[in-house]
């Protein structure tokens, strides 16, 4: 009797541990979100990707809860393999700061991902899913979540495409508007002119971006002329003596001394006696020409050789180009030696502006677009340039690309080395824009405020373009002919929080 007793008690101990295990592991969340709460829930649009999402308790309770995913493509097959990162957020309040309750997300299965999150007190976590998938793309989707409230009601960043219950009610009290599920919030028309709102419509406009750029006037090095010897020798009779100084071609900058030079033309001259009944014609007396010809000696050189029946000491050597020495490397008496650079020549009437652009700008650019160029010397001087080319490559240093002008210089007013300023027009053609001033920038984030009409706004995420001093383009999110909120974004943005419970932007 006894041990019938006992055994009795036993099993009604293990059956109310068992029983209350498994009560205990449904309150904490420990029971997977079910196929039966997936089936249930709403499915949605977001990006390239449907989904369906469902929390384990139904009612999300303070401690451990489980959130459950089936994660499929646009054409309804599962996607596998996919990073989700979902985070449910306590914004700051007061001396509070925000808390954030990540879930651990495992994929149970093809397409279906699962894992717990730990709310750490009462009160509203709105939770945003991040998806990537490689060769799908990614998106961002948030919810309202709040402990004691039953389900999640769509935030921001999708559409409901069916399933679940009907007429969903944002944390504010409102319908989600049916176009969109996002929460919506009302402001009455004095409240409109207290905050100073002001509307702009979303339309397609002819954008130009006005580029600036920090060039530098250099040499057009098309026009660079080097004077260099093709043997050793000593300067002598400089003619050319600083830097700067203006020559013209076959002007003669200095004579050159050289002991091989001189045995050359002795050579030369001795052919020509030897041979002289054979007449210039001859072979070797053209060979001798043609040694002094290979070392640069000019033929009215050779001929002046040839009528003074003796070598040249020293041989005057001629400036090759019209222009300005911006480079001398000799003076008088100096040695130099084969291929070294003794004077450098410029022709200053073509100069190039080299301009530094952001990589972001640099493919608004292309040859032949029309530019205008100011200098800080000389502020009543506007010079219209064209792009004549952009390097392919960037500068190590500032890691900014380059591109050329190129700019005519009579007068000699731009001068090597100065810096300018420079100034394009891109025009990027017609493309859907908002005003400026409607876009609100939060990290990744853009967001515009929409206004629907009666009174009702609305918060969206867009993706944006191209943008100038006055619009943005929208590359997403958006369609023509929608009016958007242009001013009191900020104040609109703290009723939204308020009352709809989404995350801050």
């Amino acid at each position: 009797m006894n041990k019938r007793l006992v055994i009795s008690a036993l099993i009604a101990i293990l059956a109310a541990a068992g029983i209350g295990g498994w009560l205990l592991l449904r309150d904490a969340g420990g029971a997977d979100a079910g196929p039966a709460s997936l089936a249930q829930a709403p499915t949605y649009q977001s990006g390239p990707f449907r989904l369906a999402i469902a929390v384990s308790p139904e009612t999300p309770v303070v401690g451990k809860n489980r959130l459950a995913i089936r994660l499929e493509d646009s054409d309804g097959n599962p996607v596998s393999g996919a990073s989700i990162k979902a985070v449910a957020t306590m914004p700051a309040m007061g001396g509070m700061a925000a808390m954030q309750a990540p879930a651990e997300l495992e994929e149970t299965e093809p397409g279906r991902y699962a894992g717990p999150f730990n709310l750490k007190m009462s009160g509203a976590w709105p939770l945003t899913l991040q998806i990537k998938k490689a060769g799908l793309g990614k998106t961002r989707i948030s919810f309202d979540l709040a402990t004691g409230r039953q389900g999640l009601q769509l935030a921001t960043g999708g559409r409901r495409l069916g399933g679940g219950a009907k007429g969903e009610m944002d944390s504010g009290g409102q319908v989600a508007d049916a176009a969109s599920d996002m929460p919506t919030i009302n402001l009455d028309n004095r409240r409109r002119q207290l905050i100073g709102l002001e509307t702009g419509k979303v339309e397609r406009r002819q954008l130009v971006r006005e580029i600036r750029a920090v060039g530098e006037v250099v040499y057009d090095e098309t026009e660079l002329s080097d004077v260099t010897l093709k043997y050793d020798g000593w300067v002598g009779n400089l003619k050319i003596d600083y830097v700067g100084a203006p020559v013209e071609r076959g002007q003669m900058l200095f004579g050159i001394y050289s002991p091989e030079l001189f045995s050359a033309q002795q050579e030369y001259l001795q052919t020509l006696q030897r041979l002289s009944r054979r007449g210039p014609d001859d072979s070797l007396v053209q060979a001798a020409r043609q040694r002094l010809m290979l070392w640069d000696i000019a033929p009215a050189q050779v001929r002046a050789i040839e009528r003074r029946g003796e070598p040249i000491k020293y041989l005057p050597i001629h400036a090759p180009a019209t222009g300005t020495v911006v480079e001398k490397n000799v003076v008088e008496g100096s040695a130099v030696k084969k291929g070294q650079i003794l004077m450098r020549i410029a022709d200053l009437s073509t100069v190039w502006i080299d301009a530094q652009v952001y990589d972001s700008e640099l493919p608004l650019i292309d040859a032949g677009m029309t530019a205008e160029v100011t200098l800080p010397y000389l502020p009543d001087a506007h010079y219209e340039a064209e792009v004549d080319y952009v390097y392919p490559y960037f500068q190590g240093q500032t890691r900014t690309g380059q591109i050329r002008l190129s700019l005519p210089n009579p007068d000699g007013r731009l001068k090597p080395n100065m810096y300018a300023e420079v100034e394009l027009q891109a025009d990027l053609g017609k493309r859907l824009s908002v005003p400026e001033s409607a876009v609100l920038f939060s990290g990744d984030a853009r967001v515009v405020f929409v206004d629907l009409g009666d009174g009702r706004l609305q918060p969206r995420y867009i993706e944006t373009g191209q943008r100038n001093e006055d619009y943005i383009e929208v590359t997403s999110g958006l369609e023509a002919g929608e009016t958007v909120v242009t001013s009191g974004n900020f104040l609109i943005d703290a009723e939204t929080r308020l009352k709809t419970g989404i995350k801050q932007w």
